[in-house]
């Protein structure tokens, strides 16, 4: 395996998969003490342009961002449609999902990742920029998120 595939070793985000985000976010605000964020939902395809193991899809889910210090944790409670959200909280029920790590260079950190055998599950757009899930979970035990921001 090459070394430093990222080009960074700095966590931005924690991911967690919910069946319930509003009773979950409401148990994570009162544990630490802070403002419940409430949630968005993910744009529509159109806008997101979300494609899963290769192949547009509906999948859409909610969102509740809590800033914590250096580290973002995100809790993701994902609709019906396929997605890798909800193909990890169907096999593995509620809990971690990804870490997350804001790169530059989108897709040549792909094309190096699948190189070394972490194929891309699913990637899509947000407002200011975009993201790709990689299966990293043989190697190791999460996903990894990568975040790339449009440059302002």
């Amino acid at each position: 395996m090459e070394k430093n595939l990222l080009g960074t070793n700095f966590i931005t985000q924690i991911g967690i998969l919910v069946h319930d985000i509003e009773k979950t976010s409401q148990t994570y605000a009162d544990f630490f003490g802070v403002e419940n964020p409430g949630w968005t939902i993910t744009a529509a395809v159109e806008s997101a342009q979300t494609e899963h193991r290769g192949e547009r899809s509906e999948a859409r889910a909610k969102l509740a961002f809590f800033k914590m210090g250096s580290l973002q944790l995100e809790l993701i409670e994902p609709d019906e449609h396929p997605s890798t959200w909800r193909e990890y909280l169907d096999e593995h029920g509620e809990g971690p999902h990804h870490i997350a790590f804001k790169i530059e260079g989108m897709k040549d950190k792909v094309m190096t990742l699948e190189r070394n055998k972490m194929p891309l599950l699913q990637k899509g757009e947000y407002t200011g920029g975009r993201y790709a899930y990689i299966d990293t979970f043989e190697p190791l035990k999460i996903i990894v998120e990568l975040l790339e921001n449009d440059k302002k």
